[in-house]
């Protein structure tokens, strides 16, 4: 899809692998949808100056739903990354980078110290650039 990130790498689901799923999508917007991520994940890697690792992006709505997700989450739509650096720093590292930055992202979430997930707006939307941070005490703003 772009010089760092593949197709492949963007629909990879070990959920959906453990239960035989067929988790590659078809849709059209989904398929332009993933082409924008990769592009704004460049944008990212760029940002970082290292590689970064796509734990998860996008997701069909049976593997959102079996990874405990909510049916409207940006993943089902090709728009969303979890993400780490470990090369770069941790995941809340990588999080303060992106809010410090001029990325345009629609949601950037510290979950659990694990991971970052970072979520572009879907075509003429305007983002709301979220910053939060979930964790075992529940979801609030990242400061």
């Amino acid at each position: 899809m772009t010089e760092h990130f593949t197709f492949e790498e963007l629909y990879a689901s070990d959920t959906a692998d453990r239960h035989k799923i067929n988790n590659e999508p078809k849709d059209p917007i989904v398929l332009k949808n993933l082409k924008f991520l990769a592009e704004r994940l460049e944008d990212v890697r760029s940002l970082l100056r290292h590689p970064i690792h796509v734990n998860s992006a996008y997701r069909s709505l049976r593997v959102n739903n079996l990874v405990g997700s909510k049916p409207t989450s940006a993943h089902t739509k090709g728009l969303a990354a979890d993400i780490i650096c470990p090369s770069f720093g941790s995941p809340r590292d990588v999080v303060y980078a992106i809010v410090g930055s001029d990325i345009k992202y629609d949601q950037v979430i510290l979950e659990f110290d694990r991971w970052c997930h970072i979520a572009f707006a879907e075509e003429g939307k305007t983002p709301r650039l979220q910053k939060l941070i979930i964790d075992k005490k529940g979801t609030r703003v990242f400061t």
